[in-house]
């Protein structure tokens, strides 16, 4: 994997930012056509849940911003545990975005999962890009929240997750 084009178009409610990987079998979408005007939902898809994961946030900051302005300068890692599958996808989610908008302002042009350990539900990842800066970064949305509502992981032919998040 590991590389992402991103290709964007308008929509009524807001930008509709697609993030693509090689083929479609990997890759993400971005639909905002949902009953509340401030809701997006992000779907990812991948041959692992892994890689489901990590193209889940990168639709996130491809909403954000121009992904294919970011250069991979430095490197960040985030490790989350949660409760089950579901809750360990929501705090994956929390933390890159913590990384964004209060943390480091790091913004990523790849994340990668180097582990999702099932048992204890702990995820390990790491992403490069660099610092977000308004001179060099588009401004997309901002994401304010992720949400469990209505928040799905799939497992059948390929890896599949369905998160909303709040704008």
């Amino acid at each position: 994997m590991g590389v992402y084009q991103v290709r964007a178009s308008q929509e009524c409610m807001g930008r509709h930012v697609v993030p693509v990987g090689r083929d479609r079998i990997h890759g993400s979408e971005v639909t905002a056509d949902l009953d509340h005007t401030a809701d997006v939902q992000l779907h990812a898809w991948g041959e692992t849940l892994e890689e489901a994961f990590e193209q889940c946030a990168m639709a996130m900051f491809g909403y954000m911003t121009d992904i294919e302005t970011v250069e991979p300068l430095d490197t960040v890692e985030v490790v989350t545990e949660g409760e089950d599958l579901i809750s360990l996808l929501f705090n994956f989610l929390d933390e890159w975005l913590y990384k964004f908008s209060a943390d480091q302002y790091f913004v990523p042009r790849e994340v990668k999962v180097l582990n999702i350990d099932r048992m204890n539900f702990k995820i390990r990842s790491i992403g490069w890009g660099e610092e977000f800066s308004l001179t060099k970064h588009p401004q997309g949305t901002e994401v304010k929240a992720i949400t469990y509502s209505a928040m799905q992981i799939h497992e059948e032919e390929k890896a599949e997750v369905f998160v909303i998040i709040d704008i």
